[in-house]
């Protein structure tokens, strides 16, 4: 009899798990819309939302450890005003023309928010809760900009094109791509947005480093080392991390077989791009440079980025590989171009962004990708896709640039470059304890971090 009352208890017990399995999966909507949420999903994406938020801290710390110390409170304030700036810009009219209905080229509707559905059509979530998701891809997008124009930007320019970034030129390509627009319709695929998001931000940024011009102590051939290792180091541990929002919460739904191998492989491409630019490094110099290092895995995460659902996690090793040669050989492209790019951005998310696009037509399967049955179609449709993104992105930023430069103003005056963003912009510094400090009987005025430039060390500059 016990054993029987013991068995009646078993099966109620996995009753009524699954009967809180089955109501935690599918509630319905507040208004009353005969459409299904799903509770799974929609903390699912908001999880995944908040790791991408938080990528905004990664793009911060890794920023400001490759700058100078007179400039880590300015590119700090950059990263923070320019996740602001989006997010108003976003809610004026970019998820409207992102993913609003309209035509093959831009959205119509829900502008201001205004006359969202309560449930996101062809979706299990909330309306606002894909908005959020969305968002943050949009914040992304506008800070990688800020990482190429690093030094030299004057403040008010920074707000302007973070606003005109949200509002107009990543939304319109999105809905190109993501919101049913002509790009869609051919099927060119970018799963988590190598285009969208990564080659978007480093065309803006592109454009406005050649308008800027270089640092004015910058020497191309020579590196200007950035001044805190350790805050980089944390910042590429912080992206990688949120990268596992990135790019599995694309799948927008809690799938656990579909999000398990994006993960996986958004992993792996990481993994073998640090290697290869690492050891790349050690080939040319002899030396392990760990700053190459976390720019090849931010290169394998952005080149996995289009393709991470579509290819096996074999594939994805050999991404990353290939992510790390471009990573490591762009950086040097840059300075034989004469660009300057003080985190070397455009390498990262602009050359893996257009390797990443290519991947889909080259290693996704199904008979999709080149090496599995599909032929060059879907690689030429990629490839119009890239081609589609360059003559939207990059001569609307030089235009939006220009327009800054006549009118808030694009660069800072020579001498507030010199002595540093800090103090001129935001009265404040990073490390104030180092002026006017004795150290090893020396009288400091400011302990610099110019040390390697020019292949040089130097000394701190004493007060005259």
């Amino acid at each position: 009899m016990e054993h029987k009352f013991r068995t009646i208890r078993r099966f109620a017990n996995i009753a009524i798990v699954v009967g809180l399995m089955v109501f935690a999966k599918t509630a319905f909507a507040q208004d009353g819309d005969s459409e299904m949420v799903s509770a799974v999903d929609t903390v699912w994406v908001l999880i995944a939302a908040f790791l991408v938020f938080f990528m905004q801290a990664g793009f911060g710390f890794l920023e400001a450890g490759f700058v100078r110390s007179k400039n880590v409170v300015n590119i700090m304030a950059e990263n923070l005003m320019d996740t602001t700036m989006t997010t108003v810009a976003f809610i004026i009219a970019g998820f409207g023309l992102m993913f609003g209905s309209g035509n093959s080229f831009f959205g119509t509707e829900w502008f201001f928010l205004n006359d969202i559905p309560a449930v996101y059509p062809g979706l299990t979530i909330p309306t606002l809760a894909f908005f959020f998701f969305q968002f943050a891809f949009c914040a992304a997008a506008s800070t990688i900009a800020s990482g190429l124009m690093a030094e030299r930007t004057d403040f008010k320019a920074d707000l302007a094109y973070s606003f005109f970034a949200g509002l107009i030129i990543y939304p319109i390509f999105g809905h190109w791509v993501w919101g049913g627009g002509w790009l869609a319709e051919l099927g060119y695929l970018d799963f988590a947005g190598s285009s969208v998001v990564h080659l978007v931000g480093a065309f803006i940024g592109l454009a406005g480093t050649i308008m800027l011009g270089k640092r004015r102590d910058k020497v191309f051939g020579k590196n200007i080392r950035g001044h805190n290792i350790p805050l980089a180091a944390l910042g590429t541990f912080i992206l990688w991390l949120g990268w596992f929002g990135f790019n599995p919460g694309s799948q927008l739904a809690a799938d656990p077989f579909p999000i398990s191998k994006i993960v996986v492989t958004t992993d792996f491409a990481a993994t073998t791009g640090a290697i290869t630019a690492m050891f790349l490094s050690y080939f040319h110099t002899r030396k392990w440079d760990v700053s190459m290092a976390f720019n090849g895995a931010l290169g394998g995460l952005v080149a996995i980025t289009a393709s991470t659902a579509f290819v096996t996690p074999q594939a994805s090793l050999l991404i990353g590989v290939i992510a790390g040669l471009i990573t490591y050989y762009g950086v040097e492209l840059m300075e034989k171009l004469r660009i300057d790019d003080p985190v070397g951005a455009f390498p990262v998310h602009g050359l893996n962004g257009i390797f990443g696009v290519l991947a889909v037509g080259i290693w996704a399967t199904d008979g999709v990708g080149l090496l599995h049955g599909g032929g060059f179609n879907q690689l030429g449709i990629q490839a119009l896709g890239l081609l589609a993104c360059t003559l939207w992105a990059l001569p609307l930023a030089f235009l939006m640039f220009y327009v800054i430069d006549k009118t808030v103003g694009l660069r800072v005056k020579p001498e507030v470059e010199t002595s540093g963003l800090d103090l001129t912009y935001h009265g404040i510094e990073s490390y104030p304890e180092f002026d006017g400090i004795e150290l090893h009987g020396i009288q400091v005025k400011e302990w610099r971090s110019e040390r390697g430039v020019n292949g040089k060390s130097t000394v701190p500059e004493k007060i005259t």
